[in-house]
């Protein structure tokens, strides 16, 4: 689904890439000679951004490709995907102006990135050679965790249910020696009957992945994911238009493998935990109804409102789980409320944590690294609109509005945790609907490189 498209391999003779600002070209082509300088007068080369240019020698091969980088240096990721989209067949190295190296051999491998699992699609056929020592060994880590989450999600529910999740997040943890277990029928609905109740109107039978590697003297970090393979809506069922797209519904367990892979492959010294609810949200004589009232794990008494606001439920089990040990720090993601869409667009996650200290943490990663998020917050006055006249919690606004939806899912979430140190809550969409720079269309890895540069750096 995706090459090898940066390497350490000299012996290939890479060409060189030689990038130049607008106000630099005139300079470098009086430097190059006149036959340089022809051909890219005549070529119309003016280093605007992303443009290039091969360069031939006398016997009519690329002896040189310029780059330009308009007026000012770009973000690298984005400059690195601009690479790998403009540069010809051949294996190239970064010889001249740029800044990071690092950031664009990342932007170049994720722009290359191609789901190819039901349809032959060309492979890129440019490489990228990298010279600077440890530039791979650091990138790998962040590649690997990116293309299984993005692996996971563009992956069509039919092949990917309840056990095929849980069976990809098993062996993760099993290739680097970690443990796991994955708990299903009458212990999932005594112990977890939130999770069992969304799942057992499939036929696919519902789970929940408790999976640990590190020393246990290690800070514990929890990461929790949202698994919900395809979200028919239930009983209150999606339009059609509406279910297109909910294979990404287990979007957030996708990610949370993606980043607890970059944890693994880099080895960070911490006691690692991921937790998953695994479940599809279909529609039977089995599946669970508007009124009925569950008792979650932690003991909560929660009114179902709406079958379609699933993913609080599963994910309310799985917190209550991750709580009980009081970890450092627990992470959940999960592709959870519509309403985080319309305040930022696809995007844009929202995040909540009522820690500030984490918050501003998150925001200095987020925008180092390029991988947008923004915080929202847990106004505690909108608790009154998830309230129930019958139970302790109800699973939608029971205000009669439809009001910051996005807000008061994360309230309800904030319930079923008490002990942990920390905790953050990320909304997101893990979906690209259109290509852009180093993002390709379909599934998305989305925060988890803001959050493992996070703790890569707090942990390390």
């Amino acid at each position: 689904m995706h090459g090898p498209l940066i390497s350490a391999d000299k012996t290939v003779n890479p060409i060189p890439v030689v990038a130049l600002s607008a106000s630099e070209l005139e300079a470098y082509l009086d430097a190059a000679g006149s036959m340089v300088k022809s051909w890219a007068k005549a070529q119309e080369f003016t280093a605007a951004f992303g443009e290039t240019l091969a360069v031939p020698n006398e016997a009519g091969n690329i002896a040189t490709v310029l780059f330009g980088y308009g007026e000012s240096q770009r973000d690298a990721l984005e400059t690195g995907a601009a690479l790998n989209k403009k540069l010809p067949a051949g294996a190239f190295e970064l010889a001249k102006g740029f800044e990071d190296p690092a950031g664009i051999a990342l932007g170049f491998s994720l722009a290359a990135y191609r789901f190819d699992a039901y349809k032959k699609i060309p492979a890129p056929k440019s490489q990228l050679v990298i010279s600077e020592p440890g530039i791979l060994e650091e990138l790998a880590p962040i590649i690997a965790g990116a293309h299984l989450a993005k692996d996971l999600i563009n992956t069509p529910a039919n092949d990917m249910g309840p056990e095929e999740l849980a069976a990809a997040a098993c062996q993760l943890f099993e290739d680097h020696g970690g443990s796991s277990k994955v708990i299903m029928g009458d212990v999932l609905e005594n112990e977890f009957p939130l999770v069992h109740a969304v799942g057992n109107g499939s036929d696919r039978a519902p789970r929940l992945v408790d999976a640990i590697w590190g020393k246990e003297t290690d800070p514990k970090i929890t990461l929790v994911g949202k698994g919900v393979i395809f979200d028919s809506g239930g009983l209150d069922v999606k339009p059609a238009a509406g279910m297109i797209l909910m294979k990404k519904d287990m979007g957030g367990a996708a990610n949370v493998l993606g980043l607890a892979a970059m944890i693994l492959k880099a080895e960070l010294p911490m006691r690692l935990r991921v937790i998953i609810p695994a479940v599809e949200n279909a529609i039977s004589g089995r599946s669970f109804r508007p009124s009925d009232i569950f008792t979650s794990r932690k003991g909560l008494s929660v009114e179902i409102g709406n079958t379609d606001a699933e993913g609080r439920l599963v994910l309310a089990d799985a917190l209550a789980l991750a709580d009980e040990e009081s970890p450092e720090l627990i992470v959940d993601m999960a592709t959870l409320t519509g309403a985080a869409r319309v305040a930022l667009g696809p995007d844009l996650p929202p995040y909540y944590t009522d820690d500030e200290d984490l918050a501003e943490t998150i925001a200095v990663h987020s925008e180092a690294v390029n991988d947008p998020l923004w915080r929202l917050p847990l106004w505690k006055p909108y608790k009154k609109y998830i309230t129930s006249k019958t139970a302790d919690l109800a699973n939608i606004n029971t205000s009669g509005a439809g009001f910051a939806g996005s807000i008061t899912a994360a309230l309800f979430l904030q319930r079923f945790v008490e002990n942990a140190g920390s905790w953050v809550h990320l909304d997101i969409y893990g979906w690209t609907p259109i290509e852009k720079d180093f993002r390709t269309h379909g599934g998305e890895a989305q925060a988890i490189r803001a959050l493992f540069d996070m703790l890569k750096t707090r942990f390390a």
